[in-house]
């Protein structure tokens, strides 16, 4: 299993723990713009960085060519936002895992676009590639029609489940608090939120549409 974590530039405070994925043997750190110099910060040097780094002051931009050897420096009029171009690059290293932290703080519009553009990386990649956006409360990833099975962990105490982009169908919800048999997910409903696991393993099944998931925690 080969893993790439993307830290994009959002607050400090909101990144996932890194210390999570030092004992995995086959990981790929990318920093799109300042998320760069918080990989650096926490003592991990990224394998590759992009971005305009327009949110770089000189002496971070400084200490940031200075310790990392792929570099990829773009115009700040471009089309693409700093994280697509970390996907992009991600892509290339043909992971099983992408992993992004530090797009959930302060710019939701950035949160937003990134949510859309794992739809559009994950339903375009020729294989499967497992996407999730991580921070030190959420995992959020997208779910294709089919059976899913979720494991219970006691840091993400709650599961909730919201139609993408259009109806999710067919739905079935085992070893949670609220089960359902054959039921819709609507957009616009929050009836599907702060559901829990009641046994070591749920799963969801459906038939079809996206589901977008969060498994959450209070602290």
């Amino acid at each position: 299993m080969k893993t790439v974590l993307i830290c994009a530039g959002g607050p400090k405070e909101e990144l996932v723990p890194f210390q999570n994925f030092k004992s995995m043997n086959e990981i790929v750190y990318i920093g799109a713009d300042k998320g760069a110099i918080h990989l650096l910060n926490a003592g991990i040097i990224p394998d590759e960085a992009v971005g305009d780094f327009d949110s770089l002051s000189k002496e971070e931009y400084d200490l940031l060519t200075s310790k990392v050897a792929g570099v990829g420096a773009v115009s700040s009029e471009k089309d693409e936002t700093d994280t697509d171009l970390a996907i992009v690059k991600a892509m290339e290293y043909e992971p099983t895992h992408i992993f992004l932290t530090g797009v959930t703080g302060a710019r939701m519009d950035h949160f937003i676009a990134v949510v859309n553009s794992i739809h559009r990386f994950q339903s375009s990649a020729d294989r499967k590639i497992c996407f999730k956006i991580l921070n030190k409360w959420n995992e959020i990833f997208l779910l294709e029609p089919g059976v899913h099975t979720f494991t219970k962990n006691q840091h993400f105490e709650y599961i909730s489940f919201f139609a993408f982009q259009g109806p999710v169908t067919h739905v079935s919800l085992t070893g949670m608090k609220y089960e359902v048999h054959n039921e819709m997910i609507e957009m616009g409903t929050s009836r599907f939120t702060s559901n829990e696991l009641l046994n070591a393993e749920g799963s969801i099944s459906f038939s079809s549409g996206i589901c977008l998931v969060i498994r959450s925690s209070d602290e």
